[in-house]
């Protein structure tokens, strides 16, 4: 028993630290949501700012855009010249993904300094493709309302992941080499 723990040291320690991460992580998160009453339509605050943030982007597209709250759940409706075309709910703000992302960045940890650039990188990356993502889907589901399964179920969610997969792969192979093996010529 003792030669396997040895000898999967390594893949034993990624686990141990990515649980502790994304359970912690997501303990503080669930602590954050547990502030406002879903009852009672309550929106979080980030997801608040994802909608103002989409609306931005939006009106740089030239669009009209009106953002007001739900009436039948907790969350924001993305209104282009009077028509309701999106809600931006609490799944939205991409805060689950960036959890799953930071988790695994703890994970591959090499140095406090290059851990947390990657990460506070990595965050924003997410956070402004998430943006983009909310109002490239809201142009989409206008002009191509048909499609509008397609892109919010699939098109779009392979874009987020396949980018936080990206970054994991660029974190591994690039910022995560052991120093400690030689390199061959």
């Amino acid at each position: 028993m003792k030669e396997y723990l040895i000898q999967y040291r390594p893949f034993l320690q990624f686990l141990g630290v990515f649980l502790l991460s994304y359970l912690i992580l997501v303990g503080f998160y669930q602590l954050y949501l547990s502030q406002f009453n879903a009852a009672d339509l309550e929106y979080d605050g980030f997801t608040n700012v994802v909608a103002l943030q989409t609306k931005v982007v939006l009106e740089a597209f030239d669009y009209t855009i009106d953002l007001r709250p739900s009436t039948f759940d907790p969350s924001v409706i993305v209104s282009v010249g009077g028509r309701s075309i999106v809600r931006i709910v609490e799944g939205c703000n991409a805060i689950s993904v960036m959890i799953l992302f930071v988790a695994f960045i703890l994970a591959f940890s090499k140095g406090f300094g290059k851990t947390l650039c990657f990460i506070a990188f990595g965050l924003l990356v997410i956070h402004f493709l998430n943006i983009f993502r909310i109002a490239l889907l809201t142009i989409g589901i206008i002009k191509y309302p048909e499609y509008e399964h397609l892109l919010h179920g699939t098109v779009f969610p392979l874009v987020i992941y396949g980018t936080v997969f990206v970054l994991w792969i660029i974190w591994v192979t690039k910022f995560t080499k052991d120093v400690s093996k030689p390199t061959t010529a």
